[in-house]
């Protein structure tokens, strides 16, 4: 099984028209290797090169995401962590990253603190304040 980086894993998503070239190596590729293994720091990039870089709204970002999980061509790094973050990050405001911080915390007995007061509603996220130390 190969591994991609996040600049073949968008192209692949995106379909750009601005690299098709780099579009149709990606797809010889995958279709060479059959399985492509998606690293977690991947998955990460991704989400932010579409917003940031394509300027994706959350709706597209989501059905790119629900490609990833859904395809049996990808094999994601930590798939039970991904699921979990995608069906949070669906219904919740926060950045996708903090959900997939969140689902490591949580599959692995860790509280996780912060100063996002909007990630903090979360039930399973701890604001950080002076309470802690008093």
């Amino acid at each position: 099984m190969i591994a991609i980086d996040t600049n073949i894993l968008v192209r692949l998503l995106v379909n750009d028209s601005t690299a098709q070239a780099q579009v149709a190596l990606a797809k010889a590729l995958l279709k060479r290797a059959q399985r492509v293994y998606v690293p977690q720091i991947v998955q990460v990039e991704t989400v932010w090169v579409l917003e940031k870089a394509y300027q994706f709204d959350k709706v597209a970002v989501l059905t790119a995401l629900k490609h990833l999980q859904k395809s049996p061509l990808f094999v994601l790094q930590h798939k039970t962590q991904f699921d979990t973050a995608l069906a949070t990050f669906e219904t919740h405001h926060a950045d996708f990253s903090d959900y997939l911080i969140l689902s490591d915390c949580l599959e692995n007995a860790h509280q996780l603190f912060t100063f996002d007061k909007k990630f903090a509603r979360l039930h399973s996220v701890a604001l950080l304040n002076e309470e802690h130390f008093t």
